[in-house]
């Protein structure tokens, strides 16, 4: 339901997002200035190895949270208590394969192909060992975290992320001042805050929800391949996203000089920043649009998709507004030396996330239907199509910018596809949602960026003025998004969560 816990479990994601992007800053330059460049280098390299791993635990944990939500949807308790079962099982079986591939050919290809110092071996294999265990961890807190979002209580997660972060930050000032190899220091400091964080989702799961518990092992054969079937498609679609970035950076590359590679790089930087805002209001809006597929409540799961892919391209367009107008000026505000063409780079990026971000709550609706084949399948050879036609691109002569206009055209067809697949598994109505989302959307544009880019253009640059427009583009946006993008319904319960939330009852 589009209800008030929603809107809360969103505002704490948001606070959340904010202090941990401080946070991640900050502790990147303590951690630089007290490694040094080159062991920070190895840091960075060992660390590397081990998330090439973390694919295996993102789609775990999308499965997880899609089950059991879909079982609190039917309100079925004891399929919660079998789904935990099988998932424990899974997740220890994901655990001694990562353990034996890492162990394995991670210290193979450390030995063998890392050009790390000789008197530093000893001490990145540490690391490395550190690291193993630290994803060990990692992959045990994953299905407690699922369970968590999947029961809608936003503010454990954001509470004890939140702790999370000013542990690393603690570790972080704490590096400083312990003696011994720091390289080694260091990666025992992050096992520890790793491990502390997984004991505290533990406790919460185990004493809040009746099923996380391993007194009794319930096993349900189906279930298991069902699980594996959604996780390996899904995973599937992981890898095909991983390939499409990677695959077309290295054409650039290989076209260009380094200086637009970087310029990609800074693009790509950017709008993964601000495509956290618009995931994290979709990963509430997840498991409620899997307890209404699941209760088989049309008409609330209709109202779900329809807002959410609204709402969530508003809380996009917020940012991407006055990034995109302001983009030359924020961009040698923050860059010493700003790459060729990363301004329109970056502009062209943020284009295609706010194209992408209207998919997000059918993509949810995707995987409330859980049977991922055709979906996966489709997506992924059009995500893999950009790969080839941008290579068809630049072959011929076109510019590098090129290849985002390719994405932004691909990225249009997905959402056609994605919106023929899912109506037609889900029932949801094509027109219905064009009506519902397209044209609130672009009337919203069209009122909002005319007049910012109008002001923008008739003032000079400069620090004061680039404010003053960023914030009249903020302002112009979330006033069109209330009056136009949004219903009475809508503006009656943001008025209501707004008034319970700072303003005191009698």
């Amino acid at each position: 339901m589009f209800s008030k816990k929603i809107l809360k479990n969103t505002m704490m994601l948001y606070f959340r997002q904010i202090l941990l992007l401080f946070v991640s800053l900050y502790t990147v330059r303590v951690v630089l200035d007290t490694l040094g460049v080159e062991d920070y280098g190895v840091y960075s390299v060992i660390a590397g190895i081990v998330t090439l791993c973390t694919f295996l635990n993102t789609g775990m944990a999308s499965a997880t949270q899609r089950f059991f939500a879909f079982a609190l949807g039917k309100h079925d308790f004891e399929r919660l208590k079998t789904v935990f079962c099988v998932n424990v099982f899974i997740y220890c079986l994901v655990a001694i394969v990562t353990i034996a591939l890492l162990e394995s050919l991670g210290m193979w290809f450390i030995n063998h192909h890392l050009n790390i110092p000789r008197e530093r071996v000893d001490s990145a294999i540490m690391l490395f060992h550190c690291s193993v265990i630290t994803f060990v961890f990692t992959v045990f807190t994953a299905p407690l975290i699922a369970v968590i979002t999947a029961h809608e209580d936003m503010h454990y997660f954001a509470f004890i992320s939140i702790i999370e972060g000013l542990l690393r930050l603690f570790a972080v000032i704490l590096l400083t001042y312990l003696p011994g190899d720091k390289l080694v220091v260091y990666g025992i400091l992050l096992l520890i805050v790793t491990i502390i964080i997984f004991i505290v989702y533990g406790a919460v799961c185990f004493q809040k929800y009746p099923e996380c518990q391993l007194k009794k092992i319930y096993w349900d054969k189906a279930l298991l391949k069902e699980i594996f079937s959604f996780t390996g498609w899904s995973l599937y679609g992981q890898l095909t996203t991983v390939f499409r970035f990677q695959a077309v950076t290295i054409l650039i590359n290989q076209f260009f000089n380094p200086s637009v590679a970087a310029a990609r790089a800074i693009a790509l930087t950017i709008s993964s920043k601000v495509n956290i805002f618009s995931s994290n209001f979709n990963t509430s809006l997840y498991p409620p649009i899997v307890k209404n597929y699941a209760s088989g409540n049309q008409k609330e799961l209709d109202s779900l998709i329809f807002n959410g892919s609204k709402i969530t391209f508003f809380l996009m367009w917020i940012f991407v507004l006055p990034l995109i107008i302001e983009m030359e000026y924020i961009l040698n505000l923050w860059l010493t030396t700003m790459p060729e063409q990363a301004v329109v780079f970056t502009q062209l990026a943020l284009v295609e996330s706010l194209i992408f971000s209207i998919s997000l709550p059918i993509s949810s609706a995707a995987r409330a239907y859980g049977k991922m084949k055709k979906y996966e399948l489709t997506l992924g050879f059009m995500q893999i199509s950009i790969f080839f036609i941008a290579y068809l691109i630049l072959d011929l002569g076109y510019p590098a910018y090129s290849v985002f206009i390719v994405a932004i055209l691909v990225n249009i067809a997905m959402f056609v596809a994605r919106l023929f697949i899912v109506s037609k598994q889900i029932g949801l109505s094509k027109l219905a949602f064009l009506k519902n989302t397209f044209n609130p959307m672009i009337l919203l544009v069209i009122v909002s960026a005319t007049p910012s880019w109008f002001i923008s253009s008739q003032t000079p640059n400069g620090f004061l003025f680039t404010t003053i427009n960023v914030a009249i583009c903020m302002i112009l946006s979330t006033v069109a998004m209330y009056f136009i993008g949004l219903d009475a319904t809508w503006r009656h319960k943001i008025r209501q969560f707004l008034g319970d939330k700072f303003f005191v009852r009698k």
